[in-house]
């Protein structure tokens, strides 16, 4: 560099930028971040999927350089634990995959108090009782299933069964007779 360049404050006058000064640059003032390498893949794997998925996570970003929030890795990460929590806190979901759990918790996640105690034990006591009718259901269900297969085990057997009589009834030749 010559001395001109160095009275300027760098090269042919340009300010040189260190991190810090990056950092506090006047376009990033208003709360917004740079574009994080997840941030560009998610963008365009948004585009070449679904372009109004590229679109949306676009329009975050501008939405986050005007007035500030997570950045879109965090904020995935965020929802992504929320998720993780609540289906690890709800055991119906993992005891039981049927509509039975499912009903139970709708009515763990929809019942919140209504301030009356006697509509609330009738409530919890009707719900109880639908979930009773609902294992009877799944019961019963699961009876004639099996009910349903021993059927069709003993016809598949009866089925077998005549096929090896009518097998063994056939001549040792393959069943072609001989005519002299």
């Amino acid at each position: 560099m010559g001395t001109a360049d160095n009275a300027m404050g760098g090269s042919y006058g340009a300010r040189e930028f260190g991190p810090s000064d990056w950092a506090n640059a006047r376009w990033r003032r208003r709360g917004g971040s740079r574009w994080s390498a997840f941030e560009i893949l998610a963008m365009i794997l948004g585009f070449i999927v679904f372009w109004p998925i590229g679109l949306a996570i676009l329009g975050y970003k501008f939405w986050q350089n005007r007035y500030g929030g997570p950045d879109l890795q965090t904020l995935a990460n965020n929802k992504w634990q929320d998720a993780r929590t609540m289906m690890s806190s709800n055991s119906s979901w993992s005891s039981s995959w049927g509509c039975g759990g499912a009903m139970r918790s709708a009515s763990r996640f929809y019942s919140p108090s209504t301030g009356n105690a006697a509509f609330d034990e009738w409530r919890t006591a009707e719900l109880a009782r639908l979930d009773e009718e609902r294992r009877k259901l799944d019961d019963a269900q699961r009876d004639f299933a099996e009910y349903v297969d021993a059927i069709r085990r003993a016809k598949d057997r009866e089925e077998f069964e005549r096929f090896m009589a009518e097998r063994r009834a056939r001549p040792a030749n393959g069943g072609a007779t001989e005519t002299h």
